[in-house]
C-alpha cells in the first residue's frame, strides 16, 4: 500500500500525497481544535516576575519562603537579600536582555540568585556545577553573559574564560540597599532566562524566554490548579532544567513554601519519599520516568513509621507516560489525593501547553499518554510533512501557538527562522507556530495523545521504526512498569533493537513471554531482539531517561 500511495494517479500530473486529507468541515473542526480560547494580558509590572513576587512579599513577609534543609529565608529576608545582590549586579552593568550566568549549588543562594538577576533587570543562564567543564565552557562562549554570579564553592567547576566572575557569599553585598532598585525601561517583553536545550547537531542551543511568557502560564493554569499560600512546593529538578521554572514561580508567585531537594536526595527515590511526608509537600512535579521510582520506593516504606503524605497534586512533564505503569500508585491512593496531572510541554514553548487530570478508570484501561487540552491561551496544530492538518486519528508533527512561545533561539537566526514559523492559518492570537519535533494525534474528543519525538525514528533493514510505538506496546502489557527502546549497533552497518523493561512490583518478566505477548501486539519487524530486566531506568540531571546510560544486552 505505500508503495501504491507513492505512486501517480488520474492523469499523472497529482501524487497522492498531494491530494487534501480533509473535506471543508473536518478541516474547521481542526482548526477549532486548535485554536486558543482566552488571553491573558501581562502589561506593566503584573507581567514582571520579580515585582510579582514583590508584591507577595508585602502581603506575606513573615511567611517561609524558601528552605533548605535546616535553613530557611522568609518572604521579607528573601526579598532583602535578592535586593542587596541586584543592587550589587546594576552596579556591574546589569540591565535589560543583558544576560547573568548564575553557577550555584541547591540551596537558598539559588534562588536568591535568581531573584537578584531578575530584580537588576537581566536574564539568568543556568550553570549546573554537576556538568562536565567542557558543556559549561561551551554556555559560556555561546551565551557571552556580561558575568557570572557563582558561589565560592563552585568557583573552580568553572573553566577559564574572558567573562567577569561576581561571588555570591554573605559580606559580598554587604552595606548594600536592601530595597529593589530601579531598572529604568525594564517591560515583561525583556528576557527572563535563556536555558539551554539539546540540539539535534550534539551542541546545546540557548532558548530566549521573556517574563510575561512565565508569568501568563500561571494566569492560565490557575483555574485549574487553584494555587495558594498553603501549598509547599519542591525545587526537584536542576536550575538548568526548565520543569524547575515551574517549580520556583509556582510557590514563590502564590505565596507558597519552596523546599530546594539536596542533590543526593535527588538520587534516592525512598530517602526523596521521606521528605515528602516530612516536609508536607502538597504540590509534586516528575518526570513520569522519576515517578516511577517513587512509586516503588514507597512502596518499600510501607513497613516504617513515616507520616501519611499530604500531596494534592502530582504533575508530569518531560516524558511520554505510560498510564498503566500509575496503577500501583492509584490502586494504594485512588486519583484524587493526590489528582494526577498530565502536561506535555517543552522549553520554547515555556515549560507546560497542555493539560489532562486523569481519573482512575482512564489509568485502568489506557496504555497511551494522553495530555489533554492545550492550556487556555495557547493553540495546538497537527500538521503533516506538508504543513497540512492531519485527520483525526492520523499521527503528525505538533505545532504549537499563542502566548508562550518564546523569542527563540539566542544567536540562531537561522535556527530560529526554521523551527519559529510563520502561522500559516492567519490567527491573530497565535502568529507564529513552534514546530515541536513532536508527534502526536488528535482523538474525536479534541484531546491530544502525545507519541514522542519524530527523531526518535531509526531505520533498520529497510524498515522505518518509531521507537516510541514499541516503548508504548511494552508499557502495556501485564506486568511491565516502565519500558525503552534502543537501537544498537551489534556490529558494524548491524543495527538491532534492544528492549529495556522494569517490572511492577511484585512481579517478575519472563521475557520469553515478554517477547511473544509484544509480537502478538506488533509487526515482526518490530520485535527487539534482546530484552533487558533493569530494577529502574537511568535518569539524567534533568530527571529524564538517559539513553547513553543504558547498559549493553
Amino acid at each position: 500500500l505505500q508503495v501504491l500511495l507513492q505512486g501517480l494517479v488520474g492523469d499523472g500530473q497529482q501524487v497522492v500525497s498531494a491530494l487534501p486529507w480533509l473535506d471543508a468541515a473536518q478541516r474547521q473542526q481542526l482548526l477549532d481544535f486548535a485554536a486558543p480560547r482566552e488571553r491573558f494580558p501581562m502589561e506593566g509590572e503584573a507581567g514582571l516576575l520579580h515585582r510579582r513576587f514583590e508584591a507577595q512579599a508585602a502581603r506575606t513577609p513573615e511567611a517561609i519562603a524558601v528552605e533548605y534543609e535546616d535553613q530557611a529565608l522568609s518572604y521579607a529576608q528573601l526579598d532583602a537579600r535578592a535586593n542587596q545582590w541586584a543592587h550589587r549586579l546594576r552596579a556591574a552593568g546589569v540591565g535589560p536582555d543583558r544576560l547573568v550566568g548564575l553557577c550555584v549549588e541547591r540551596g537558598l543562594e539559588l534562588v536568591v540568585g535568581v531573584l537578584a538577576i531578575l530584580k537588576a533587570g537581566g536574564a539568568y543562564v543556568p550553570l549546573d556545577p554537576a556538568y562536565p567543564r567542557q558543556r559549561l565552557a561551551y554556555l559560556l562562549e555561546d551565551a557571552a553573559p556580561v558575568l557570572v554570579l557563582v558561589q565560592p564553592g563552585c568557583r573552580s567547576a568553572l573553566p577559564d574564560s574572558a567573562v567577569p566572575v561576581l561571588e555570591l557569599e554573605a559580606q559580598g553585598c554587604a552595606g548594600q540597599p536592601t530595597h529593589a532598585p530601579q531598572v529604568p525601561g525594564l517591560a515583561p517583553g525583556h528576557l527572563a532566562y535563556v536555558i539551554h536545550t539539546s540540539g539535534s547537531t550534539g551542541q546545546p542551543k540557548g532558548v530566549m524566554v521573556e517574563h510575561a511568557q512565565v508569568a501568563r502560564l500561571f494566569a492560565a493554569t490557575q483555574a485549574q490548579f487553584g494555587f495558594g499560600p498553603q501549598e509547599t512546593w519542591t525545587l526537584f529538578h536542576s536550575f538548568a532544567f526548565d520543569f524547575s521554572v515551574w517549580e520556583l514561580w509556582g510557590a514563590l508567585l502564590h505565596g507558597g513554601r519552596l523546599v530546594v531537594v539536596p542533590q543526593l536526595t535527588t538520587r534516592s527515590p525512598m530517602a526523596f519519599y521521606r521528605l515528602l511526608c516530612e516536609r508536607g509537600v502538597t504540590v509534586l512535579n516528575q518526570t513520569p520516568t522519576a515517578f516511577y521510582a517513587l512509586i516503588a520506593a514507597q512502596a518499600g516504606l510501607e513497613a516504617q513509621a513515616l507520616p501519611s503524605h499530604r500531596l494534592k497534586w502530582v504533575v508530569f512533564g518531560g516524558e511520554a507516560l505510560s498510564l498503566r505503569a500509575l496503577q500501583p500508585w492509584v490502586a494504594r491512593h485512588g486519583d484524587q489525593a493526590p489528582v494526577l496531572v498530565n502536561m506535555y510541554g517543552i522549553t520554547e514553548t515555556t515549560v507546560h501547553v497542555t493539560h489532562r487530570v486523569l481519573t482512575g478508570a482512564e489509568i485502568a484501561g489506557e496504555a497511551a499518554s494522553v495530555v489533554g487540552r492545550a492550556l487556555p491561551d495557547l493553540g495546538i496544530h497537527v500538521l503533516d510533512g506538508r504543513g497540512e492538518p492531519v485527520p483525526v486519528g492520523v499521527v503528525g508533527e505538533l505545532h504549537v501557538g499563542g502566548a508562550g512561545v518564546a523569542r527563540g533561539y539566542l544567536g540562531r537566526a537561522q535556527l530560529t527562522a526554521e523551527r519559529f514559523i510563520a502561522n500559516p492559518f492567519a490567527d491573530a492570537a497565535m502568529p507564529r507556530l513552534y514546530r515541536t519535533g513532536d508527534l502526536g494525534r488528535w482523538r474525536a474528543d479534541g484531546t491530544l495523545e502525545y507519541l514522542g519525538r519524530n527523531d526518535d525514528q531509526v531505520k533498520i533493514r529497510g524498515f522505518r521504526i518509531e521507537l516510541g510505538e514499541i516503548e508504548a506496546q511494552l508499557r502495556g502489557l501485564a506486568g511491565v512498569a516502565d519500558a525503552a527502546v534502543v537501537a544498537r549497533e551489534a556490529s558494524e552497518g548491524d543495527k538491532r533493537l534492544v528492549a529495556y523493561v522494569v517490572a511492577q512490583a511484585p512481579a517478575t518478566l519472563e521475557l520469553a513471554h515478554l517477547r511473544s505477548a509484544l509480537a502478538a501486539q506488533v509487526a515482526e519487524h518490530l520485535v527487539p531482539a534482546a530484552f533487558v530486566v533493569l530494577d529502574h531506568l537511568p535518569l539524567t540531571a534533568n530527571g529524564k531517561l538517559d539513553r547513553d546510560a543504558l547498559p549493553a544486552p
